[in-house]
Formats: structure tokens, sequence, C-alpha cells
């Protein structure tokens, strides 16, 4: 069970709402977003309804301003609670899509995909077990995109524009 508060002004301030389940449109409830308290689960924020734009993933915590979730604004129009898996994880990418060209599966996180796998890219994957957090850039930073159990022949089949990956862990409790 998660519970998520949202705040239209920084530093936890305005209207809020809370909520503890998956939400495809949040427009009604408040107008901005400057201001999250996590106060359990793990939750993926999207910019707009139904699950599209930017994401963001949020573990527990405070988040006093959307630049403290690396928000590109204040607007968060849906989100969904990742399910906590506590093992086993594991992830098949592909150099190319629908599953063709080089591959290598992972069961940890991959701090810079490529020094693991020499590709910048990745242009489809099996997620086999867990939920995984692609980000843009090395090192767990930039765009961030969510990735459940399931097979992704496409990048934009997990709502990327471009392939580039440049590294991913899995979602757990606690980092």
């Amino acid at each position: 069970m998660g519970k998520i508060i949202f705040y239209e002004d920084k530093n936890f301030q305005g209207r809020s709402y809370e909520c503890s389940s998956d939400c495809s449109d949040l427009h009604s409830y408040f107008n901005r977003c400057n201001s999250i308290r996590v106060e359990n689960g793990n939750w993926m924020l999207y910019e707009h309804p139904n699950y599209t734009g930017h994401q963001y993933f949020l573990r527990r915590g405070e988040y006093p301003d959307f630049q403290q979730w690396l928000g590109f604004n204040d607007s968060i129009r849906s989100c969904r609670i990742i399910p906590l898996q506590r093992g086993p994880y594991r992830i098949r990418i592909y150099q190319k899509e629908g599953f063709k060209g080089e591959s290598m599966e992972f069961v940890d996180d991959c701090s810079s995909v490529y020094e693991s796998f020499n590709y910048h890219d990745i242009y489809s994957c099996n997620v086999f077990d867990g939920n995984w957090i692609f980000y843009e850039q090395p090192n767990f930073r930039g765009q961030q995109y969510h990735l459940g159990p399931g097979e992704y022949r496409r990048c934009i089949d997990w709502g990327a524009s471009n392939p580039r990956v440049g590294s991913f862990r899995h979602v757990r409790e606690s980092y």
C-alpha cells in the first residue's frame, strides 16, 4: 500500500491531494504540482494524463520543489504505484528492435550501459522479473522510464522517443 501527497505550492503549501493508488488523471485534484511527500511506496509520476509524457520515479521522502525530482515543470497529471518485488530481478537488452542483434542479460543495476554493453542505445528489451527504471544518462541521471515485466519491441513501447539509455536499475525499497 502506498501513499503520496501532492501540493500545488513549493514547501508543501497550498492545496493538496492525497493518493494511495494509480490515477490516470489528476487534473481535477490540483492545477499544478510544486512539492510532493511520498509517505509509502515507490511511485512513477507522469507529466500528462493516461501515463504519458515525462516520467519521474519517486521513492519515500520529501520533495519540496519540482527540481528535487528532476521535473521539467510543475505539471504532474497521472501517477502509478510500482509494486515492490524483493527479487529475483532479470532483464535482457538488445542492440536492435524486435529482440535482434547483440544482447546481454542483467540481474543487477547497470550504472553505464556503454561500459557494460558497448552500445549507447537499447532498441528493445525483455523484462523477465522485477520493475526497472531506464535513465537516459549514465549514473542514473536524466530522463526516466519505468519498465515492468513484459516485452518491449521498440523504445516507444517504454515511452521513449529515442533509444538512448545510459543506465538502469531495478526498483527496490530504498537506494
